[in-house]
């Protein structure tokens, strides 16, 4: 009986796969030519949805080297809960371009880091904000920024994250803090010379011309209480309400972010998307093949989960002309 139960099941899927394969070749564009440095601001201005994978380790060139031909439009590199280990990244990133390029014809997929410094007030960001700049040196596309609570710090966040020679909104951010010299290892990695690299490596879309994404996580109440105003900051690409996170501040001790999340979880991204289309940011949130169509609809630019079939479903649905 449970032989037959799982031979069902088995076929069931290979009959999924086997249709959205089909579907995927009616609109796909075989001869697609890559715009952009960066595949997923390629794609939101496109008006597509980008999915990502999470790396389980921080891994070094043999794992760039896998990874270069992912499912997934980008990367999350963890170091808020691994090792902070900068030559591995670097070496993570040579692997990614010796192993390319991507299907979409990108010489890398996105690569966005997680930090583990925290936007919790300026004084403490401040002391950490070597992380970011040491981050974007090794040729990474974005950072996103854990426990955002504070606005003035996250203000420091997209200030420590930009070269001086960018002048949009420096009125409000103040002067780029990135330093001549860190540019020339991420030039390589993004296949520019090294003028071309200072010109592009800027925040988006603060910048139309930038390739870098600035991301925060709303994930807690403190968070929360001050979106309003840290989503308004000039110079962020997306965020999202770590819904991990939050429950865990909420008491829950599971962890969860598909549905059904705790009380209290749910509200508080719904909170954090509405701000979100308000402010021209992109929201990042789990995503599953059964509710993945649901979720784009309601507003989800970023699908997190590192759920391969729910970017296969997700990609279908929307009719991704980008190769993937």
């Amino acid at each position: 009986m449970y032989l037959k139960k799982a031979k069902s099941i088995v076929f069931m899927i290979l009959i999924t796969c086997t249709s959205l394969t089909i579907a995927q070749q009616s609109f796909v564009d075989a001869n697609y030519t890559p715009q952009r440095i960066n595949k997923c601001i390629e794609l939101f201005k496109a008006g597509q949805p980008v999915y990502y994978k999470y790396t389980q380790t921080t891994g070094g060139y043999e794992e760039g080297v896998k990874m270069a031909q992912t499912w997934a439009d980008y990367i999350v590199y963890d170091m808020e809960h691994r090792p902070l280990d900068f030559a591995r990244l670097r070496d993570f990133m040579r692997g990614l371009v010796d192993g390319g390029p991507t299907p979409s014809g990108h010489r890398t997929p996105t690569v966005i880091v997680v930090v583990p410094v925290l936007g919790t007030d300026t004084l403490s960001f401040m002391g950490g904000s070597w992380i970011v700049q040491q981050a974007l040196a090794t040729g990474v596309h974005g950072v996103h920024l854990p426990r955002s609570r504070d606005p003035q710090a996250v203000l420091k966040y997209v200030q420590t994250a930009r070269y001086p020679v960018h002048k949009q909104k420096m009125d409000v951010i103040g002067e780029g803090m990135r330093g001549w010299g860190s540019h020339k290892f991420a030039a390589w990695v993004w296949g520019l010379d090294e003028e071309e690299y200072l010109k592009k490596a800027d925040v988006w879309p603060l910048n139309p011309e930038g390739e870098i994404m600035l991301g925060v996580k709303i994930e807690d109440p403190h968070a929360l209480q001050n979106a309003k105003e840290t989503l308004q900051i000039p110079g962020l690409a997306f965020a999202e309400h770590g819904p991990r996170d939050f429950g865990f501040s909420l008491g829950y001790l599971e962890g969860r972010a598909d549905p059904p999340v705790p009380e209290g979880v749910a509200e508080a991204g719904d909170r954090v998307l509405a701000l979100c289309k308000k402010n021209g940011l992109y929201f990042l949130d789990n995503v599953l093949p059964d509710n993945v169509k649901k979720r784009v609809d309601k507003g989800v630019m970023i699908g997190a989960g590192s759920n391969e079939q729910a970017a296969q479903v997700g990609r279908v649905y929307t009719k991704r002309k980008m190769p993937w």
